[in-house]
């Protein structure tokens, strides 16, 4: 009844649906993908713009302002003089063209601070050293909680 023309054409087409099965579940897997992936570029292109306004609240002038007077005994600001800004084309060489300083470990001075030397171009060929001593930096202190409600922004993820 059967011949093998018949048999050798119910394997192939057993086969190709085999196949076609397997290529369809594939691309539903990648379309998943693709829709998860989707919702994380979703997200994170909504924290960016909560954080884009979040900057936007923290650097409102009359904030710096307050900020400003609040801190002005710690920080010790002073406006910068309009003579003091230079641009690109008036600065001496670009930062990656400027030598690496030789640093190396000297004696340590009174109360145990490091001293270091350092030879840049110009003082090399001079045969001169600068000397350099590292000093701590104060930081201001913290204010109280209650002082500024209105500075305090709650950030989150979106969900």
């Amino acid at each position: 009844m059967l011949k093998t023309f018949d048999l050798v054409l119910i394997g192939v087409m057993t086969a190709t649906a085999a196949v076609t099965y397997t290529i369809k579940h594939r691309a539903e897997l990648k379309l998943e993908e693709v829709h998860r992936l989707e919702a994380e570029i979703k997200l994170e292109e909504d924290t960016i713009d909560l954080l884009k306004a979040d900057w936007a609240l923290q650097s409102q002038p009359n904030r710096l302002e307050r900020l400003v007077k609040a801190y002005e005994g710690e920080l010790q600001l002073q406006p910068t003089d309009s003579t003091a800004l230079v641009h690109a084309k008036e600065l001496p060489m670009l930062k990656s063209e400027v030598p690496m300083p030789d640093v190396t470990e000297a004696k340590a001075g009174s109360k145990g601070a490091t001293v270091a030397s350092a030879k840049s171009a110009p003082d090399a060929a001079k045969g001169t050293q600068v000397t350099t001593k590292a000093q701590p930096v104060p930081m201001p202190a913290p204010r109280g909680e209650a002082e500024d409600d209105a500075d305090q922004i709650e950030t989150g993820s979106v969900e």
